[in-house]
């Protein structure tokens, strides 16, 4: 039997917290999507190797490593709402140093970004699943298409702000600070609604905690989205300088990072709501795996005439790649303590997965001088990124063993 939630959450405005995770959302991929098509500028300027210049997108994922499984606790025992409150001041103080000249300013500023990104992106999905556990599939798709559309939109214009209005690279990082504020203007009414320290019986305590890290279904979530974000994060870094090698120039090879990333836009909210009607997800994990083989091997053997395409392709599949890894921390928990258990472990391992991609293809791009075999890289990872995905689509709880969830109806929406 479950227990009964110590405190109700009311909020004192509906809006005001669609609004607040909305706002939140947008800054967990601008940070760090608008860095690669600056990275041929950031590395001439600070004079380091590719493989330095991967470490960029690296070491926000390191720091989403380290810190997430820590945040749930810190949730728990402070307030979720204070807790991001403090993420949203220290990611607006991590992209002021970044963008400050030096490579070490570049790396610390990076850092204290991806740290508080990490908390923002460990409790949302919790906050989702406490605040509106019946709509699950439209809070996770409204969650997604915001973080998508800004992160696209900074992919665009990040080289017309750096070269056109004479930013640098410096001013075209250091712009996302103002929406990192707004936002902590937006959350400051939640505070009002914050949780409170609670004292649970062992009851309660064995009703909330399961042991995810021994659980093969949250293991299979885990790598799901650890395998997802390196395939993203690969693409975030690199597409551009993929794209330059095969003839396109700076410019436009940001707005196509931009356009595939906006082609995933409508897929980040069709998919959770999907997803949620269904019995389980398996169906569309195949098609999701489809998407980015094709896209990846038009990459590889298609036509440059219709490059497009193929980017469109990969936008599509990885949003919905995205979506799916979001939605199973709901699907696959009973309540708000177990999603932010199952999202801080899998974010935790799964973002130390995704680490490595960035600066592995950009050794092997310096060891190669070609990007055929990080492709290939990338197809591998679509495969096991099926072999994963078909299990954590399954129609369980990471804390049952053998029994079927006998209904799906409360993430109807």
């Amino acid at each position: 039997m479950r227990n009964k939630p110590n405190k109700k959450f009311v909020p004192s405005s509906i809006g005001l917290i669609i609004l607040g995770i909305i706002v939140i959302a947008a800054n967990l991929r601008a940070p760090l999507t608008s860095v690669g098509p600056l990275t041929s500028f950031i590395r001439d300027d600070v004079r380091i190797s590719n493989t330095l210049a991967g470490l960029i997108t690296t070491v926000p994922l390191l720091a989403f490593a380290i810190l997430s499984p820590l945040v749930p606790k810190l949730g728990r025992r402070y307030g979720a709402e204070r807790i991001i409150l403090i993420a949203l001041i220290f990611l607006t103080v991590g992209i002021v140093i970044r963008s400050l000249s030096g490579a070490a300013n570049l790396y610390m500023g990076t850092a204290i970004l991806g740290f508080a990104i990490a908390i923002c992106n460990v409790l949302l999905p919790s906050l989702i699943k406490r605040d509106f556990p019946k709509k699950i599939g439209s809070m996770t798709g409204v969650y997604s298409i915001s973080m998508s559309l800004f992160g696209a939109i900074a992919s665009g214009i990040s080289v017309p702000l750096a070269v056109n209005a004479g930013l640098k690279w410096q001013g075209a990082l250091g712009i996302w600070g103002i929406l990192s504020f707004v936002s902590i203007l937006c959350w400051l009414p939640q505070l009002r609604n914050r949780t409170k320290p609670t004292t649970t019986t062992s009851q309660q305590m064995a009703s909330n905690d399961v042991n995810v890290w021994r659980s093969p279904l949250a293991w299979q979530v885990t790598l799901f989205m650890g395998i997802q974000s390196l395939i993203f994060y690969v693409l975030i870094a690199w597409l551009p300088e993929i794209l330059k090698q095969q003839g396109i120039d700076s410019n436009q090879s940001g707005w196509y990072l931009s356009i595939m990333q906006l082609a995933l836009l409508p897929f980040t909210f069709i998919v959770p709501v999907i997803a949620g009607r269904m019995s389980n997800q398996r169906l569309l994990v195949v098609i999701t795996i489809i998407l980015l083989m094709t896209g990846t091997l038009g990459l590889l053997y298609g036509s440059s005439n219709i490059i497009l395409l193929w980017i469109i392709i990969l936008g599509i599949g990885g949003g919905c790649a995205f979506s799916l890894s979001m939605m199973f921390f709901g699907l696959r928990t009973e309540n708000a303590h177990q999603a932010a258990e199952l999202s801080g472990m899998a974010q935790a391992v799964g973002y130390l997965l995704a680490a490595i991609g960035p600066a592995l293809i950009g050794f092997l791009h310096d060891a190669t001088n070609s990007w055929n075999l990080p492709l290939f890289i990338l197809l591998g990872a679509s495969v096991l990124l099926f072999l994963v995905g078909i299990g954590a689509a399954r129609n369980r709880f990471v804390g049952s063993r053998n029994n079927p969830k006998h209904t799906n109806s409360s993430y109807l929406d």
